[in-house]
């Protein structure tokens, strides 16, 4: 690959996760404290980055592989998008902010998938490649939400500003990327867009297990993207955005981890650990305090690396290798919808409904605060549950890789 080539791949993931670190992580505070709005309302935003996810195959297996080049459908989405995010900035009402919002995940969730082939058409040997690009992408979000922390932008319409004006960039920059042509030919079949090719893996148990596993912990993980923000800074943490940058710095730590305990653990061992994880940092969530027990907030948020990397990345090297080369792709794409798009937009409505059940209000109705530790409970509950299905069914005899 030319090094020109290289930094412009590297700039598209920057500015791809910038855009999205700047909102998505403080949307929850900024619903909550700036436009009052109610648990379900909060839940049901962070519901349409799932319902845009379910879309996106559609919208790229049925237009954007074969009819224009993707760097192209890159920067018209974003330009777009941008257009969008200036109306929903001057919008105040908490119940039109859902269609706002709703429109702009949908021009923002294709991309995804947009980058990922921009970037691996460039490539010889993307298993070795895409890494040291992708991770561009997670520094970026470090940068964003520490420069939101610092600030104190984490509960203020600047984050959609932030957004807008990168988006812009954005598109703009992503005419300029390697050209990647459309290569699919011939109509696409739903089968092959929702990866329901893939279904002669439930033929085994074990596979089976993992997948209904891996949408039910994705409820938990929506509450995390969801809630942590404002639980944190309810706690009485300072600069929470700085300090949950952290859990993307585990995160890049534990993904360099994998390979090593991959090959001394195996498979069942690490989805085992990120299971556990999920419920020890709900627990954290949910006990400790930003004045006399801040450093229970802390391993919460570092346990991030765990969690994701020892159960979704791992999950997705245990897809691939079950899957072979025949199905390889529509097993991830039926695992990223099945995600991502199912488990999520559950997880984000129930969230929803559980921090207006737990939210506390005084005498006159003002709504006072949260019982964190009751809305923590909850994930974790369903993370403990998933942990014994997991551990009792699941039995794959070639766990190694």
């Amino acid at each position: 690959m030319k090094v020109i080539t290289r930094i412009q791949l590297m700039l598209m993931m920057f500015l791809m996760f910038s855009t999205w670190g700047a909102w998505y992580g403080q949307m929850g505070k900024y619903l909550f404290s700036t436009l009052k709005a109610s648990g379900d309302q909060i839940g049901s935003a962070y519901a349409t980055f799932s319902i845009a996810s379910i879309v996106a195959p559609f919208f790229v297996g049925m237009i954007a592989d074969r009819y224009f080049s993707a760097q192209k459908v890159m920067g018209i989405l974003n330009l777009i998008g941008a257009v969008v995010l200036y109306f929903l900035i001057q919008n105040q009402n908490p119940d039109t902010f859902f269609w706002y919002i709703l429109a702009y995940t949908m021009t923002f969730a294709p991309n995804l998938a947009l980058s990922s082939s921009i970037a691996m058409n460039q490539m010889q040997d993307p298993g070795k490649e895409f890494p040291s690009i992708r991770v561009l992408g997670t520094i970026a979000w470090i940068v964003v939400t520490n420069v939101i922390g610092l600030y104190g932008y984490g509960d203020k319409v600047t984050i959609f500003q932030i957004a807008m004006f990168t988006s812009i960039i954005w598109g703009i920059f992503s005419f300029t990327l390697p050209d990647t042509p459309p290569k699919a030919t011939g109509q696409a079949s739903i089968s092959q867009i929702l990866g329901t090719d893939a279904f002669v893996l439930f033929k085994d148990r074990s596979f089976l297990i993992f997948f209904i596993s891996s949408v039910l912990v994705c409820i938990p993980l929506a509450f995390y993207y969801a809630h942590a923000n404002l639980s944190l800074t309810e706690s009485h943490m300072t600069n929470v955005e700085n300090k949950m940058s952290l859990g993307q710095a585990s995160e890049v730590l534990f993904m360099l981890l994998i390979p090593f305990a991959l090959q001394k653990f195996g498979i069942k061992k690490m989805l085992i650990v990120g299971l556990v994880a999920w419920i020890v940092r709900f627990l954290c969530f949910g006990n400790g305090d930003g004045i006399s027990s801040e450093w229970i907030l802390y391993l919460a948020i570092v346990l991030h690396g765990v969690c994701y990397d020892f159960f979704f990345v791992t999950g997705q090297i245990y897809t691939d290798n079950k899957a072979g080369d025949k199905i390889k792709s529509s097993a991830q794409g039926l695992i990223t919808l099945a995600t991502y798009g199912v488990g999520m937009g559950i997880g984000s409505k129930i969230s929803g409904l559980v921090l207006e059940k737990y939210t506390l209000q005084d005498a006159s109705g003002v709504v006072t605060g949260h019982n964190w530790n009751g809305v923590w409970m909850v994930p974790a509950g369903i993370a403990a549950v998933v942990l014994i299905l997991f551990i009792i069914f699941f039995n794959d005899k070639k766990e190694t890789v």
